[in-house]
Parts: C-alpha cells; structure tokens; sequence
C-alpha cells in the first residue's frame, strides 16, 4: 500500500489554521472533557509499539463529535440559533449537536439513516432533538437534510466538511501533544474526514516531524481512494458504521492531502478484534469506528514497532447487542468457546460417553443440539451441536483429540 506523501508543514491555503484550532480550544473549554491521554502497557506489549490512548469516549454524549458541534454552535449569530440547525448524522455528531443545542437553547433537527443502531437514535431524542429517520447510508440522510433546510429555512451544520466543525475536532491533537509530548505518530478514525483534518493541521504545525496516519474500514475506503487515486468500492454491513462514508468531504480531502502521511485499511475481523481487546484490556467501550486505530496496529504491526503511538479512541455508542455478538465471537477466535459438531450411534449412553470426555477435559458445556432427523447421516446415527467454554485454545484442542481417539467424528463449526 502506497504511502501518502504530506508536505512537511501545513500549507498556507488551509482553510484551518493552528490559531483557528487554539481560539476553538479556549471556546469550548469547560464545556467538553478534556479527556485523558494515557500510556496502554498492555496494549504495547501486545502491539509490540509504545501505545497512548486519547479517550473520548469519555465525553459525555461518549464522542470527540461534541468539540466541533459547540464550536460552530458558539459562532452562529442569534438570528441563526433562534432558527435553528440541521444535520445528517450515523448518530456522533447528531448526539454531540442535539446536547449542546438545548444546552444553549438552539432547535435541532437530526436525519439519521433506517439503520443507525437504537443506542445512537434514543440517546440523541434524549437530547431533545427531532429525529428524521431517511435512507440506508449517510449520504441519503445528507440529501434529505438538505432538502429540509432549505424547506424550514434551517442552518445545516456538516458532520465534517466544515471549516469550523474542523477546527474544534483539531482540539483533540493539542491535548494529546501536551499530555504525551513523547508521541511521534498519531493514528486516527477516517470517514467524512473532519477529526483527521483537524488533528493533522494542529499536529504538523506544532510538531512538523510528526507521522499523521488516517485509518478507514476496509469496506469504506472513500477517503483512501480519493487521496491514492485507486478506486475500491464502498458498500457493505460494517460494524464501523460511524465511518461507513461513500463520499469523503472536499475540503477535509483537500486538507488532508497535505497532512496525512498514509492512510490505512482495516478489515472488520480487526476491527472486532480492537473493540474486544479495548474492553477486555483498558476496560472501556468503543464502538467500531473508535477502535479501528488499535485496528491498524494490530493488521500491520511492522509499520509500527517501536515507535510512540497515539491512538484516538474516537467513540464508544455501540450498540449493547452488537457488543455481546462481537466479545463472543472474538472468544470463538481466541478458542476459548467452540461449537463442536460430533457425529455418534443413535443408541443409549452415547451422548453420556461424549459428556463424559468434556467432563474429564474440564471443558464447560453451555449448549447441546441433538439432530436425528434433519441430516444425511445413517438413520442408526445422529450428530450434536456442543456449544463449549474452554480455559484457552489448547485445553479444548486436547478435548477434541481424545474425543477423536475415542472414535467420534469432530468437526468445529468456524466463523471467519
């Protein structure tokens, strides 16, 4: 993968300056958490880099989105804020605008798509915001936005491709640099584009040497492909869906162009990964698109051994039922739970002898599934779904050669 070659500093064409970025940083102050920047030792051992985690999952609304929605709401005359504003969101953003809108008393209107998870919807109608439910993916709910601001005479304030929104995201790389002048990299979420804009332009002025790595879902490339000149399609169920953007910003393009070194893929198998190892390690919640930086680590460990990472754990909204799926099938990868598909003789005692091995093993049985009729197996056989608990990968890999050895066909259903 081709690296992106940035320009040593940022340009004097940006539309966002590092002033921009630090009289965003005094506006907002007091009004969003400055969250922490902390050094993960296990996460470094495990990624083999020095490893800082900027939590902004520990924003109130639990993402980075609320900087630069207070930003921009802070710089609307009155007339507009009495209007009210608008906007297309997968849920970060619309949270982040509908909290500090009844904060200063703005009325907002949130189009989200058919599918953004519930979590994201109910917290945002918790904030007093009206919800638009309009399209499968962002760029729908985006038209129909549009569409209604120009209707209701609204002010739509963009998700990322704003000037304004850019400048107070950028507020994330000054508190990082401040609290961990050691990093040299910084790697962070890519969808619309705006954290990274912000965050590169803040970084590469105050730190020119400093390595700026965006990261995008291998199923949304749009970024990627917009500053490569490659074209991939992006379409598909992501669990990153945050950043699941078909059509990256033209101005966060145009700034990221010069301040992003590379950008990275990461298939969802990583990302799954990330989110399981961020609560099982740092015991927090990330949602997909916040987890795809320790993605990248961990797809492409060589790119980063030895060098002094700065992950931004961009947002933890996930949805509960999403999370529960994603901790156990990263169980099932790890081999600590197993299905195992065991062929027997239909006969008395049968299932007891197999219970039996799972027993001796100390292997914990969570589910059994016992099949005669609807298989292609002899009518004098059957076969059984054991759904099973193991200490590690090895204790169930010896469960599964004595039960072999005993003379049982095993066959372990996998997931990829």
């Amino acid at each position: 993968m081709p690296p992106f070659m940035a320009s040593p500093a940022p340009q004097p064409t940006l539309p966002v300056s590092l002033a921009d970025i630090e009289a965003a940083a005094q506006r907002i102050h007091g009004a969003v958490v400055r969250t922490p920047t902390l050094l993960s030792r296990t996460l470094s051992e495990v990624t083999g880099a020095n490893v800082w985690v900027k939590f902004e999952n520990l924003q109130f609304t639990a993402a980075y989105k609320e900087r630069g929605a207070l930003n921009k709401l802070l710089l609307m005359d009155v007339a507009r804020r009495e209007r009210g504003v608008i906007a297309a969101s997968a849920g970060n953003h619309a949270q982040a605008l509908a909290y500090h809108g009844r904060r200063l008393g703005v009325p907002v209107t949130i189009v989200m798509p058919v599918p953004t998870p519930a979590i994201k919807v109910m917290q945002t109608e918790g904030h007093g915001a009206e919800i638009v439910l309009h399209g499968e993916m962002f760029d729908e709910a985006y038209a129909e936005a549009r569409r209604l601001e120009a209707e209701r005479g609204l002010t739509f304030v963009h998700p990322f491709d704003d000037p304004e929104i850019i400048a107070g995201q950028g507020t994330v790389a000054l508190e990082m640099l401040a609290d961990a002048p050691e990093i040299d990299t910084l790697v962070v979420p890519i969808g619309g584009g705006g954290l990274l804009s912000g965050i590169g332009t803040a970084a590469k002025a105050l730190r020119p040497d400093i390595e700026v790595i965006g990261v995008q879902a291998q199923l949304y490339p749009s970024m990627y492909c917009r500053l490569s000149g490659e074209e991939l399609p992006s379409s598909g169920d992501t669990i990153a869906e945050g950043i699941a953007v078909k059509t990256p910003g033209e101005t966060t393009a145009a700034i990221l162009a010069q301040v992003t070194d590379d950008v990275l893929l990461v298939p969802e198998r990583d990302i799954e990964t990330a989110v399981s190892l961020y609560l099982q390690i740092e015991k927090t919640v990330a949602e997909g698109a916040g987890a795809t930086g320790l993605a990248a680590l961990l797809r492409y460990p060589e790119r980063f051994r030895g060098r002094n990472v700065g992950l931004v754990l961009s947002g933890g909204n996930i949805d509960t039922r999403l999370l529960a799926t994603v901790l156990l099938r990263d169980l099932v990868r790890s081999g600590r739970m197993a299905r195992l598909r065991i062929q027997l003789h239909d006969r008395p005692g049968a299932l007891l002898s197999v219970v039996k091995l799972f027993h001796k093993h100390a292997v914990n049985v969570i589910e059994v599934y016992h099949q005669r009729v609807f298989t292609a197996l002899p009518a004098k056989d059957a076969f059984i779904d054991i759904e099973c608990e193991a200490r590690d990968a090895d204790q169930l890999q010896a469960l599964i050669a004595e039960l072999e050895s005993s003379g049982f066909n095993v066959h372990p259903v996998e997931i990829h």
